[in-house]
């Protein structure tokens, strides 16, 4: 596996570190935002760092950022909601969320499979 292609199942797995982190049965919302932080942060010096991409990964690299963004959204959403109902919503949103941006990392490591999606 290329040093590229090992970024992306890093971040990947940390996707997967984020999403076990939803699934708790208490909602640790300090520890997601510092697992969020921890996201953005690697993506800005091991991905969006890579210099060797094609202009298929720059367009992935585009949607996981604002993906990112988005995800900083709906945690602040998630942390601000007060009902139960409201937070299972919120909570939601965040797992869809890391469902996407795990299907983007996917695609990148594995581009055979694109298609059959």
């Amino acid at each position: 596996m290329s040093v590229n292609l090992e970024t992306y199942q890093k971040f990947q797995e940390l996707l997967e570190l984020f999403a076990a982190d939803l699934c708790e049965s208490e909602l640790d919302i300090p520890g997601l935002r510092q697992r969020l932080t921890e996201l953005q942060q690697y993506f800005v010096t091991e991905i969006a760092s890579l210099v060797d991409v094609n202009s298929r990964q720059q367009s992935y690299h585009t949607e996981i950022s604002k993906q990112l963004r988005l995800l900083e959204l709906d945690v602040m959403f998630l942390q601000g909601a007060k009902k139960l109902d409201s937070i299972q919503k919120r909570s939601t949103n965040v797992k869809e969320r890391i469902n996407t941006l795990t299907r983007y990392c996917q695609a990148i490591i594995y581009p055979e499979h694109e298609s059959d999606q």
